[in-house]
């Protein structure tokens, strides 16, 4: 069994839409695979294992509605999930640094669970900067980071900058892959 944590450079990069296609990946190659997110915020429902109404902050709407974000019932969960799929892939809430209670970061439980990282950037100006950022987060715990993946999640972005961020990024990742859009290696 194999765990895939898809972290963001920030919210609305595309983390949902590059977990489904993974996912759909890997199910075509003929493997077992399922999908987990661990909070949503900003719903009514979801499948996520702790979802909150208020849209912020998973420690902050976790509060304002007088509940606790319990990092053992998410790995409870993982561990039951990874013995019956062969892969699972995670879907992050907002990027990597979030507070995901008012002692973590989401980047400490994945680090904690030992998952390697595919991190997702909305390919846009100020994605160099954020993207950057999140790999120098992860590098500095010494975590795997299995790719960078570019979302071109608007048609209206300069075509200059779509097409010198990940050029950008792939000088400074050091060694990190990086993809745009369609897996397609820069």
């Amino acid at each position: 069994m194999k765990v895939i944590f898809i972290a963001g450079t920030d919210t609305g990069v595309g983390k949902t839409f590059v977990t489904n296609l993974l996912a759909r990946h890997l199910t075509d190659k003929g493997y077992r695979v399922t999908t987990q997110k661990w909070v949503e915020t900003g719903v009514v429902k979801s499948r996520a294992i702790f979802s909150f109404k208020f849209a912020g902050s998973p420690h902050l709407a976790a509060k304002l509605e007088g509940k606790n974000i319990k990092i053992g019932k998410i790995r409870k969960g993982l561990n039951k999930l990874s013995r019956d799929f062969d892969f699972v892939i995670v879907e992050g809430t907002g990027g990597i640094l979030v507070p995901l209670t008012g002692e973590k970061l989401f980047i400490d439980v994945v680090k904690e669970l030992k998952l390697p990282v595919l991190l997702v950037a909305a390919n846009k100006l100020g994605a160099i900067n954020h993207t950057l950022l999140s790999l120098e987060a992860l590098r500095a715990r010494q975590m795997k980071v299995l790719g960078v993946l570019f979302n071109n999640v608007s048609k209206k972005e300069n075509k200059l900058i779509v097409k010198d961020n990940p050029r950008i990024v792939r000088r400074f990742a050091k060694g990190i892959p990086v993809w745009i859009n369609g897996w397609q290696k820069t």
